[in-house]
């Protein structure tokens, strides 16, 4: 059975899940962001199928999120490292972090964020950068953006209709 692709939807998080949807894609980004960059490191890391690895860097390679460098000739070694794109996704990682450290760590968290001069744990929580006001405030909402398709128009009119 072959997967739906996201690809052509215009729908941001569709998008994006079509390149980072698949699990192993993401745990491969986190151990990139610990400075991993070499096949044997994210398999031994992953305990992965070599098959499986090649499959998920080749497509992290082919969304930009990791570029394949040559360190070695002979024989011919390869390293992957993260693009200005891969390192973008940082702030949704950690995301996912305080989110699970909330939501699924009832014994509480084995991996924090921390302030590097206090030593303090962050708090973290989606700022919107102009008004400096919460992200989850009732200030905010969705709205179709400029490329929204018609589809998406509708979805957010309907959204945006007071309840009779």
């Amino acid at each position: 059975m072959q997967r739906k692709s996201f690809e052509d939807l215009t729908c941001p998080i569709a998008r994006s899940l079509e390149r980072v949807g698949e699990w192993w894609s993401i745990l491969i980004l986190r151990d990139a962001f610990h400075g991993m960059t070499r096949f044997d490191q994210f398999q031994k890391s992953l305990d992965i199928a070599p098959n499986m690895l090649t499959r998920r860097l080749t497509a992290l390679v082919e969304a930009g999120l990791m570029e394949k460098r040559q360190y070695s000739e002979r024989p011919p070694r390869y390293e992957y490292v993260l693009t200005d794109r891969g390192r973008d996704f940082r702030e949704v990682m950690l995301a996912l972090l305080a989110w699970g450290n909330r939501q699924f760590a009832p014994e509480g968290p084995s991996v924090q964020l921390v302030d590097t001069q206090t030593g303090l744990p962050a708090d973290l929580m989606l700022v919107d950068r102009v008004s400096g006001k919460p992200a989850t405030s009732r200030d905010f909402r969705l709205v179709p953006g400029p490329a929204a398709d018609e589809g998406v128009r509708q979805r957010y009119a309907a959204k945006a209709k007071p309840a009779a």
